[in-house]
């Protein structure tokens, strides 16, 4: 597979995981009135809603010429989710440390 044919899915999994994961897990918490969670909650928070991101990304399933791109979409999406857990993930970092200052 050619970096070409999967340049956007490299782009939607270096953005999703802070853009969808991190901000929607900064909504729960901020609806749920918790101000400080720990890092690990955060993360798991994060990760729990990135998660919701796999039924789109399963949405070529079952088509050969899909493969390869199913294979490395999967994965990538695996890897997020380590380094968001493992606090590898940078900007996911900076975002529990907003939600933290700003709230």
């Amino acid at each position: 597979m050619r970096d070409d044919e999967k340049f956007e899915i490299i782009r939607a999994l270096d953005l999703l995981p802070h853009i969808s994961g991190a901000s929607w897990a900064m909504l729960w918490f901020r609806m749920n009135k918790i101000k400080n969670p720990t890092k690990e909650e955060f993360r798991e928070k994060t990760v729990e809603y990135f998660s919701k991101m796999e039924s789109l990304m399963k949405s070529f399933e079952g088509k050969n010429e899909f493969k390869d791109i199913n294979q490395y979409m999967q994965n990538r999406f695996e890897d997020e989710k380590k380094l968001i857990m493992s606090g590898e993930n940078s900007e996911v970092e900076k975002r529990y440390q907003r939600y933290l200052d700003y709230g």
